[in-house]
């Protein structure tokens, strides 16, 4: 499993963004970058620099993702029918992690890794803790009834940050249910996130 060795903020300082929305994000303080020299002009960015960034910023807001998986998503995208872009974005969207987080049951896509880690996670009724595992249309996930009291899934669910998307059906009794692939529309990102930049970054 893979682990985030820096702070996760440094990445919303380095881009400029609150890239997760939330409240805590220094970026809300200070917008200028990290380091000595954040505060001075920034030059004009080449197209690479520009492409860059945008895959930086998007690997980044799904946590844990290392450069190989990542560029594994965009491979299989590219071989996939229809809109590269938009194939990147469902297949990420995909993942069990980041279902657990659409599902509002963790604050954070660092905190829903942890869950599905640590066993709190079924699919389908059978126990996973792969947050890489790959989410079907109409796959159900569910709490286990430990994790429903835990003061860090209680948390989440009260937070005003965020709500649960059309593509993902919640239901009170701790499951959800993923309805369908989303669109790039759907996604609730707190700030733009361009995949077509991606896509022209790894075919370059």
């Amino acid at each position: 499993m893979s682990k985030r060795q820096s702070s996760k903020y440094k990445l919303d300082r380095r881009m400029g963004e609150n890239i997760w929305g939330r409240p805590k994000s220094p970026v809300n303080k200070r917008e200028y970058g990290p380091g000595q020299h954040g505060q001075r002009r920034k030059s004009k960015m080449s197209d690479f620099g520009i492409q860059l960034r945008a895959k930086q910023k998007l690997k980044g807001y799904y946590g844990d993702v290392t450069e190989k998986q990542f560029r594994g998503y965009y491979k299989e995208a590219s071989r996939l029918k229809g809109d590269t872009s938009q194939n990147l974005i469902g297949l990420l969207e995909r993942r069990l992690d980041m279902m657990v987080y659409r599902a509002k049951w963790a604050p954070t896509i660092f905190a829903a890794r942890q869950l599905v880690s640590h066993n709190h996670i079924r699919v389908n009724g059978v126990k996973c803790n792969i947050a890489s595992r790959r989410i079907d249309v109409g796959d159900v996930i569910e709490l286990r009834k430990k994790a429903k009291e835990m003061a860090l899934v209680m948390e989440a669910q009260t937070l005003a940050e965020r709500e649960v998307p059309e593509y993902v059906a919640v239901s009170e009794d701790g499951k959800a249910e993923y309805v369908r692939v989303p669109t790039l529309d759907e996604v609730p990102y707190p700030v733009v996130m361009e995949p077509n930049l991606v896509v022209e970054f790894y075919s370059r």
